[in-house]
C-alpha cells in the first residue's frame, strides 16, 4: 500500500490538494497528515478525491471544533485523530505526531512499524534503533505549504518500507 504523507499546510489548501493528487497519481490509497492544518477548510478539497485522511493537530491548533465537525460529516474519508495517532495501515502500525521528540521517542518503543511527524518543516526520512534490536522508519515530510523551506511530501510504501521525500517546485 502506497501512502502520501504530508505536514503543516498552514491553512494552505492548494499545495496540500496538489501534493495529494500527485501521490494518488502514483498510487497513494491513503493521506498521513502529521499536524499545523489550522482549519478545517483546508483539508475540504481533498474529500472529492476519495482518499481516507488520518489528521492529527499539531500546534497550530486552529478550529478544533471545526475538524472533528468536517469529520463526522466526511462519511468516514477524514478521521481526526486529535493530538496524536495510532492506526494500521496496508499491514502495518503507524503513530502519527507533529512533534519530532515524540516521534523518536515512540520510534523507540519498537511498536510501530513507521512514526510519522512534522513541525520541523525540513523533511527527513531515516530509520532509528528500537529497544527490540530492530529498526523503526521515522518519517518528517516537511513543509507542504512551503513556508521557509521548499513545499515537500513523502510517498511512503508500506509493503516494501520505502520513503522518498517529494518536492512540489
Amino acid at each position: 500500500m502506497k501512502i502520501c504523507i504530508v505536514s503543516d499546510s498552514h491553512d494552505r489548501a492548494d499545495p496540500l490538494l496538489a501534493a495529494v493528487l500527485a501521490a494518488r497519481g502514483e498510487g497513494a490509497q491513503a493521506v498521513v497528515h502529521c499536524g499545523d492544518i489550522i482549519g478545517g477548510h483546508t483539508l475540504r478539497p481533498l474529500l472529492a478525491l476519495g482518499l481516507p485522511v488520518h489528521a492529527v493537530h499539531g500546534n497550530n491548533l486552529g478550529d478544533s471544533l471545526a475538524m472533528v465537525r468536517m469529520s463526522a460529516a466526511s462519511g468516514g474519508l477524514i478521521t481526526y485523530h486529535g493530538a496524536e495517532a495510532d492506526i494500521s495501515l496496508g499491514g502495518r502500525r503507524l503513530f502519527v505526531t507533529h512533534y519530532p521528540h515524540l516521534a523518536r521517542g515512540m520510534a523507540c518503543t519498537g511498536d510501530y512499524d513507521l512514526v510519522c511527524c512534522g513541525h520541523s518543516h525540513a523533511s527527513s526520512a531515516s530509520r532509528q534503533l528500537n529497544v527490540l534490536g530492530g529498526q523503526t522508519w521515522v518519517v518528517d515530510p516537511g513543509t507542504v505549504a512551503g513556508i521557509g523551506a521548499p513545499p515537500t511530501w513523502v510517498l511512503g510504501d508500506l509493503e516494501n518500507m520505502n520513503f522518498e521525500v517529494r518536492s512540489l517546485l
